[in-house]
């Protein structure tokens, strides 16, 4: 008959080793014939089959899994069959390094002791595909930028198209008053307009470029913020990366706007608007990811039209405040 199953555990939490385990698995001694495990194992109703268990009372010795009982001598004993040295892990392990480490070892099973080396558990074949799917699909949804996992960018993508209008809606009206507060900011400079229309051919440029520069800054910082990576680690990093940016289009620009247009006072502040602009734009992209993750908002539903229409306004800004400094 087969031994006792181990007593209940105390670490059975979720998202660990021992969550997963089942006791219900068969266990013997090694000194058992494998003729008669067969016969008995045959008889019996477990949570897993796939592996035979082999203890000494409670202290696990090793596995033997069911082909190799099956093909081994019916004379033979459980002992010329173990294999003494599977991956184990600790009660306490969390499941997706316990998955891991099973697929690794080429094991579809796996052993489950405590630090006396007492058998707890056997993670069934099933419950190890389940937690490297979910884990799979979390990690996948973390790259994409979904903060708050595979089930809501689902949700989200199957969502009425009331409540899509419902979630979209308010952020993009946000954009709708920055472009009508852009607008007004550009009709404040009417005067110089007139006198110096050329300066109007850069705005929708400069404007892009910021855009650009800090979409690709935002998309870097909320993945990162999604798969854990701290705001700090990253924000050095990504500033020194705009300023170079910037600094490399705007020598690209000015000479440039200096070759088409001759004029070198143009070429500057176009040249040093570009600069400016796309630094700032690398902060701005920065900010808002963190601020949303810190105040609990999933930073890919706002934070990407907000720090549009900011960065919009400050490229403007920017720009204008350049070309008075520069040209008078």
């Amino acid at each position: 008959m087969p031994s006792d199953p181990p007593p209940g555990n105390a670490h059975a939490t979720l998202e660990t080793a021992a969550g997963l385990a089942t006791a219900s698995v068969p266990v013997y001694t090694p000194d058992r014939r494998v003729g008669d495990l067969r016969r008995e194992i045959a008889g019996q109703r477990y949570d897993c089959a796939s592996h035979v268990v082999a203890c000494d009372g409670t202290a696990f010795l090793g596995l033997v899994r069911i082909e190799d009982l099956l093909a081994a001598p019916a004379d033979a004993t459980l002992q010329t069959v173990i294999d003494r040295d599977p991956p184990v892990v600790g009660p306490d392990m969390d499941q997706e390094i316990a998955a891991w480490l099973a697929v690794s070892h080429g094991e579809s099973a796996l052993a489950v002791v405590d630090a006396q080396r007492r058998f707890i558990g056997l993670v069934p074949p099933r419950r190890l595909l389940q937690v490297l799917l979910s884990e799979h699909e979390e990690d996948l949804s973390h790259l994409g930028g979904f903060t708050r996992g595979a089930m809501q960018a689902r949700v989200s993508s199957v969502e009425p198209v009331r409540r899509r209008f419902r979630h979209r809606l308010p952020w993009l009206l946000v954009g709708l008053g920055g472009a009508l507060l852009a607008a007004d900011l550009v009709g404040r400079f009417e005067a110089q307009l007139r006198t110096q229309v050329m300066l109007a051919f850069f705005i929708p440029g400069i404007v892009y470029l910021a855009d650009a520069v800090g979409t690709q800054t935002e998309t870097v910082v909320v993945r990162g913020l999604s798969v854990g990576v701290a705001f700090g680690r990253m924000a050095r990093r990504e500033l020194l990366a705009g300023l170079a940016i910037g600094l490399a289009l705007a020598v690209v620009a000015g000479p440039v706007v200096w070759w088409r247009w001759a004029d070198a006072e143009l070429a500057l502040s176009v040249g040093l608007a570009v600069f400016a602009t796309c630094s700032t734009a690398t902060v701005t992209a920065m900010a808002l990811p963190w601020l949303f993750e810190r105040s609990g908002l999933d930073p890919v539903f706002g934070s990407g039209p907000l720090a549009t229409v900011i960065q919009d306004l400050l490229s403007i800004l920017i720009y204008f405040a350049i070309v008075f400094a520069v040209m008078g």
